[in-house]
Protein backbone atom coordinates (compact mmCIF):
# COMPACT_ATOMS: atom_id res chain seq x y z
CA UNK A 1 0.00 0.00 0.00
CA UNK A 2 1.42 3.37 -1.02
CA UNK A 3 1.41 5.66 1.99
CA UNK A 4 2.63 9.07 3.12
CA UNK A 5 2.89 10.85 6.44
CA UNK A 6 1.87 14.48 6.80
CA UNK A 7 3.69 16.59 9.39
CA UNK A 8 1.10 19.10 10.59
CA UNK A 9 2.07 22.47 12.01
CA UNK A 10 1.05 26.12 12.06
CA UNK A 11 3.85 27.20 9.72
CA UNK A 12 5.83 30.39 9.66
CA UNK A 13 6.70 33.25 7.34
CA UNK A 14 9.47 32.52 4.82
CA UNK A 15 9.71 36.25 4.03
CA UNK A 16 8.45 39.53 5.53
CA UNK A 17 5.65 39.53 2.93
CA UNK A 18 4.34 36.22 4.27
CA UNK A 19 3.82 37.66 7.75
CA UNK A 20 0.50 39.11 6.63
CA UNK A 21 -0.50 35.74 5.13
CA UNK A 22 0.23 33.99 8.44
CA UNK A 23 -1.66 36.52 10.57
CA UNK A 24 -4.66 36.73 8.24
CA UNK A 25 -5.08 32.96 8.04
CA UNK A 26 -4.53 32.39 11.75
CA UNK A 27 -7.19 34.85 12.83
CA UNK A 28 -9.63 33.55 10.22
CA UNK A 29 -9.38 30.11 11.82
CA UNK A 30 -12.62 29.33 13.67
CA UNK A 31 -10.59 27.38 16.24
CA UNK A 32 -8.63 30.53 17.07
CA UNK A 33 -11.47 33.05 16.98
CA UNK A 34 -14.83 31.45 17.75
CA UNK A 35 -17.15 34.05 16.24
CA UNK A 36 -19.30 34.19 13.09
CA UNK A 37 -17.28 34.18 9.86
CA UNK A 38 -17.95 37.79 8.76
CA UNK A 39 -16.79 39.19 12.12
CA UNK A 40 -13.84 36.78 12.22
CA UNK A 41 -12.66 37.89 8.78
CA UNK A 42 -13.10 41.55 9.65
CA UNK A 43 -11.15 41.15 12.88
CA UNK A 44 -8.37 39.22 11.11
CA UNK A 45 -7.96 42.14 8.73
CA UNK A 46 -7.74 44.62 11.62
CA UNK A 47 -5.28 42.48 13.60
CA UNK A 48 -3.08 41.92 10.56
CA UNK A 49 -2.93 45.66 9.87
CA UNK A 50 -2.15 46.42 13.51
CA UNK A 51 0.42 43.68 14.18
CA UNK A 52 1.93 43.11 10.75
CA UNK A 53 4.53 45.89 10.90
CA UNK A 54 5.87 44.90 14.30
CA UNK A 55 5.97 41.21 13.38
CA UNK A 56 7.95 41.98 10.23
CA UNK A 57 10.52 43.95 12.23
CA UNK A 58 10.84 41.04 14.64
CA UNK A 59 11.33 38.65 11.73
CA UNK A 60 14.17 40.80 10.40
CA UNK A 61 16.11 40.04 13.58
CA UNK A 62 15.95 36.36 12.62
CA UNK A 63 17.18 36.88 9.07
CA UNK A 64 13.75 37.75 7.61
CA UNK A 65 12.57 34.12 7.78
CA UNK A 66 10.98 32.11 10.56
CA UNK A 67 13.35 29.41 11.88
CA UNK A 68 10.54 26.90 11.49
CA UNK A 69 10.95 27.01 7.70
CA UNK A 70 14.55 25.79 7.57
CA UNK A 71 14.17 23.48 10.57
CA UNK A 72 11.20 21.73 8.93
CA UNK A 73 12.97 21.35 5.58
CA UNK A 74 15.96 19.74 7.27
CA UNK A 75 13.68 17.39 9.20
CA UNK A 76 11.83 16.38 6.02
CA UNK A 77 15.07 15.72 4.18
CA UNK A 78 16.14 13.22 6.83
CA UNK A 79 12.72 11.57 7.11
CA UNK A 80 12.38 11.15 3.34
CA UNK A 81 15.47 8.96 3.27
CA UNK A 82 13.27 6.25 4.81
CA UNK A 83 9.61 6.96 3.96
CA UNK A 84 7.50 9.58 2.21
CA UNK A 85 6.80 12.63 4.35
CA UNK A 86 5.23 15.97 3.48
CA UNK A 87 4.77 19.12 5.56
CA UNK A 88 1.33 20.72 5.71
CA UNK A 89 0.88 24.09 7.39
CA UNK A 90 -2.29 25.79 8.53
CA UNK A 91 -1.31 29.40 7.94
CA UNK A 92 1.55 29.56 5.41
CA UNK A 93 2.61 27.37 2.47
CA UNK A 94 2.70 24.47 1.91
CA UNK A 95 -1.08 24.38 2.38
CA UNK A 96 -3.17 21.20 2.55
CA UNK A 97 -4.90 21.58 -0.82
CA UNK A 98 -1.68 21.66 -2.87
CA UNK A 99 -0.05 18.81 -0.93
CA UNK A 100 -3.14 16.58 -1.01
CA UNK A 101 -3.63 17.16 -4.74
CA UNK A 102 -0.08 15.98 -5.39
CA UNK A 103 -0.56 12.90 -3.20
CA UNK A 104 -3.83 12.03 -4.92
CA UNK A 105 -2.13 12.26 -8.31
CA UNK A 106 0.57 9.92 -6.98
CA UNK A 107 -2.17 7.44 -6.03
CA UNK A 108 -1.35 7.39 -2.32
CA UNK A 109 -3.64 4.91 -0.58
CA UNK A 110 -2.97 5.73 3.08
CA UNK A 111 -2.23 8.97 4.94
CA UNK A 112 -0.83 9.23 8.44
CA UNK A 113 -1.49 12.60 10.09
CA UNK A 114 1.36 13.48 12.45
CA UNK A 115 0.82 16.70 14.43
CA UNK A 116 4.07 18.37 15.45
CA UNK A 117 2.17 19.51 18.56
CA UNK A 118 2.95 17.07 21.41
CA UNK A 119 -0.20 17.99 23.36
CA UNK A 120 -3.72 18.01 21.95
CA UNK A 121 -5.59 21.29 21.63
CA UNK A 122 -8.61 22.33 19.63
CA UNK A 123 -6.59 25.38 18.54
CA UNK A 124 -3.79 23.31 17.01
CA UNK A 125 -4.33 19.56 16.57
CA UNK A 126 -8.07 19.68 15.89
CA UNK A 127 -7.70 22.69 13.60
CA UNK A 128 -5.10 20.83 11.52
CA UNK A 129 -7.13 17.60 11.42
CA UNK A 130 -10.29 19.42 10.36
CA UNK A 131 -8.42 21.17 7.59
CA UNK A 132 -7.18 17.87 6.14
CA UNK A 133 -10.54 16.10 6.37
CA UNK A 134 -12.41 19.05 4.84
CA UNK A 135 -10.03 19.23 1.88
CA UNK A 136 -10.21 15.47 1.26
CA UNK A 137 -14.02 15.65 1.29
CA UNK A 138 -13.94 18.51 -1.23
CA UNK A 139 -11.65 16.42 -3.46
CA UNK A 140 -13.99 13.38 -3.25
CA UNK A 141 -10.89 11.35 -2.45
CA UNK A 142 -12.71 8.33 -1.06
CA UNK A 143 -9.99 5.81 -1.96
CA UNK A 144 -7.57 6.98 0.72
CA UNK A 145 -7.53 5.72 4.31
CA UNK A 146 -6.44 8.03 7.12
CA UNK A 147 -4.78 7.36 10.48
CA UNK A 148 -3.96 9.98 13.09
CA UNK A 149 -1.10 10.01 15.57
CA UNK A 150 -2.33 10.40 19.13
CA UNK A 151 -0.86 13.05 21.48
CA UNK A 152 2.61 11.87 22.46
CA UNK A 153 3.34 14.20 25.36
CA UNK A 154 3.64 11.19 27.72
CA UNK A 155 5.25 8.78 25.28
CA UNK A 156 8.31 7.34 27.02
CA UNK A 157 10.47 7.79 23.93
CA UNK A 158 9.50 11.43 23.55
CA UNK A 159 9.96 12.17 27.24
CA UNK A 160 13.44 10.68 27.04
CA UNK A 161 14.32 12.91 24.08
CA UNK A 162 13.49 15.99 26.13
CA UNK A 163 15.15 14.64 29.27
CA UNK A 164 18.33 13.98 27.31
CA UNK A 165 18.35 17.56 26.07
CA UNK A 166 17.91 18.90 29.60
CA UNK A 167 20.66 16.62 30.90
CA UNK A 168 23.09 18.62 28.77
CA UNK A 169 22.72 21.53 31.21
CA UNK A 170 25.66 21.91 33.60
CA UNK A 171 25.45 22.59 37.37
CA UNK A 172 21.68 22.03 37.49
CA UNK A 173 21.42 22.21 41.29
CA UNK A 174 22.20 25.92 41.16
CA UNK A 175 19.71 26.66 38.36
CA UNK A 176 15.94 27.10 38.07
CA UNK A 177 14.25 25.21 35.23
CA UNK A 178 11.16 26.77 33.67
CA UNK A 179 9.05 24.80 31.19
CA UNK A 180 7.54 27.46 28.93
CA UNK A 181 4.29 26.54 27.16
CA UNK A 182 2.33 28.49 24.60
CA UNK A 183 -0.55 30.11 26.46
CA UNK A 184 -4.25 29.78 25.66
CA UNK A 185 -7.26 31.85 26.69
CA UNK A 186 -8.76 30.41 29.88
CA UNK A 187 -12.17 30.21 28.18
CA UNK A 188 -10.75 27.64 25.73
CA UNK A 189 -9.71 25.40 28.64
CA UNK A 190 -13.05 25.91 30.37
CA UNK A 191 -14.78 24.53 27.26
CA UNK A 192 -12.98 21.23 27.78
CA UNK A 193 -9.71 21.66 25.87
CA UNK A 194 -7.26 19.15 27.45
CA UNK A 195 -4.10 21.15 26.63
CA UNK A 196 -3.40 22.51 30.12
CA UNK A 197 -3.89 19.14 31.81
CA UNK A 198 -1.59 17.46 29.30
CA UNK A 199 1.14 20.09 29.69
CA UNK A 200 1.00 19.76 33.47
CA UNK A 201 1.19 15.95 33.29
CA UNK A 202 4.14 16.18 30.92
CA UNK A 203 6.01 18.48 33.31
CA UNK A 204 5.28 16.03 36.12
CA UNK A 205 6.64 13.10 34.10
CA UNK A 206 9.73 14.98 32.95
CA UNK A 207 10.53 16.07 36.49
CA UNK A 208 11.05 12.39 37.36
CA UNK A 209 13.55 11.90 34.53
CA UNK A 210 15.88 14.88 34.75
CA UNK A 211 18.68 15.94 37.12
CA UNK A 212 17.90 17.90 40.26
CA UNK A 213 17.39 21.62 39.73
CA UNK A 214 17.08 24.35 42.35
CA UNK A 215 13.44 24.57 41.25
CA UNK A 216 11.21 23.33 38.42
CA UNK A 217 8.16 25.31 37.31
CA UNK A 218 5.72 25.92 34.46
CA UNK A 219 4.97 29.28 32.84
CA UNK A 220 3.15 30.49 29.74
CA UNK A 221 4.18 32.66 26.80
CA UNK A 222 2.66 34.31 23.69
CA UNK A 223 -0.34 35.95 25.34
CA UNK A 224 -2.35 38.14 22.97
CA UNK A 225 -5.29 40.46 23.61
CA UNK A 226 -7.30 41.53 26.67
CA UNK A 227 -8.97 38.21 27.59
CA UNK A 228 -7.79 36.12 30.54
CA UNK A 229 -4.95 33.75 29.60
CA UNK A 230 -3.27 30.86 31.38
CA UNK A 231 -0.97 31.95 34.21
CA UNK A 232 1.66 32.57 35.37
CA UNK A 233 3.18 34.36 32.41
CA UNK A 234 6.87 33.74 31.82
CA UNK A 235 7.58 37.37 32.68
CA UNK A 236 5.86 36.96 36.05
CA UNK A 237 7.78 33.76 36.70
CA UNK A 238 11.13 35.38 35.89
CA UNK A 239 10.42 38.01 38.56
CA UNK A 240 10.72 35.24 41.16
CA UNK A 241 14.34 34.54 40.20
CA UNK A 242 16.04 37.95 40.33
CA UNK A 243 19.80 37.57 40.41
CA UNK A 244 19.62 33.80 39.92
CA UNK A 245 20.18 31.39 37.04
CA UNK A 246 17.30 30.24 34.80
CA UNK A 247 17.07 27.59 32.08
CA UNK A 248 13.98 27.62 29.81
CA UNK A 249 12.68 24.62 27.86
CA UNK A 250 9.83 25.33 25.34
CA UNK A 251 7.64 22.36 26.21
CA UNK A 252 4.84 22.90 23.68
CA UNK A 253 7.10 22.96 20.61
CA UNK A 254 9.00 20.31 18.68
CA UNK A 255 10.37 22.69 16.02
CA UNK A 256 12.06 25.97 16.91
CA UNK A 257 10.25 29.00 15.51
CA UNK A 258 9.72 32.73 16.07
CA UNK A 259 8.21 32.07 19.50
CA UNK A 260 11.31 30.22 20.67
CA UNK A 261 14.11 32.00 18.81
CA UNK A 262 12.73 35.53 19.04
CA UNK A 263 10.21 35.68 21.87
CA UNK A 264 12.07 33.44 24.30
CA UNK A 265 15.68 33.93 23.26
CA UNK A 266 15.61 37.67 22.44
CA UNK A 267 12.63 39.39 24.09
CA UNK A 268 12.62 37.44 27.34
CA UNK A 269 16.40 37.46 27.47
CA UNK A 270 16.18 41.26 27.71
CA UNK A 271 13.68 40.90 30.58
CA UNK A 272 15.97 38.41 32.32
CA UNK A 273 19.06 40.59 31.96
CA UNK A 274 17.25 43.54 33.55
CA UNK A 275 16.51 41.26 36.50
CA UNK A 276 20.14 40.18 36.77
CA UNK A 277 19.30 36.65 35.69
CA UNK A 278 21.77 34.31 34.01
CA UNK A 279 19.48 33.06 31.24
CA UNK A 280 19.56 30.10 28.85
CA UNK A 281 16.98 28.81 26.35
CA UNK A 282 17.29 25.19 25.23
CA UNK A 283 16.66 24.11 21.66
CA UNK A 284 13.82 21.68 21.01
CA UNK A 285 14.01 18.57 18.81
CA UNK A 286 14.10 20.07 15.29
CA UNK A 287 15.90 17.61 12.96
CA UNK A 288 17.84 15.64 15.59
CA UNK A 289 18.46 12.03 14.60
CA UNK A 290 16.66 10.89 17.76
CA UNK A 291 13.54 12.85 16.80
CA UNK A 292 13.70 11.49 13.25
CA UNK A 293 13.78 7.96 14.66
CA UNK A 294 10.86 8.73 16.99
CA UNK A 295 8.70 10.11 14.17
CA UNK A 296 9.44 7.10 11.96
CA UNK A 297 8.54 4.67 14.76
CA UNK A 298 5.37 6.47 15.79
CA UNK A 299 4.08 6.92 12.25
CA UNK A 300 4.57 3.19 11.54
CA UNK A 301 2.48 2.32 14.60
CA UNK A 302 -0.65 3.91 13.08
Amino acid sequence: MKHATLLLNMGGASSPEEVDVFLKNMFRDKRILSMPKPFRYMLSYLITNRRGGGSKKNLEKLGSRSPIVGNTKRLLKKLNRKERFEAVNRYTPPFSDEVLKKLQEDKIEKLVLFPLYPQYSTTTTLSSFEDIFEKIAEMNWSEVSISTVKPYYRDERFLNLIANRIREVKDTKSKNLIFSAHSLPVKVIEKGDPYLEQVEKQVEELSKRIPQFKSISLAFQSKLGPVKWLEPSLEEKLEEFKGESVVVYPISFTIDNVETDFELDIEYREVAEKLGIEYEVLKVQNDSEEFVKFILELSKEC
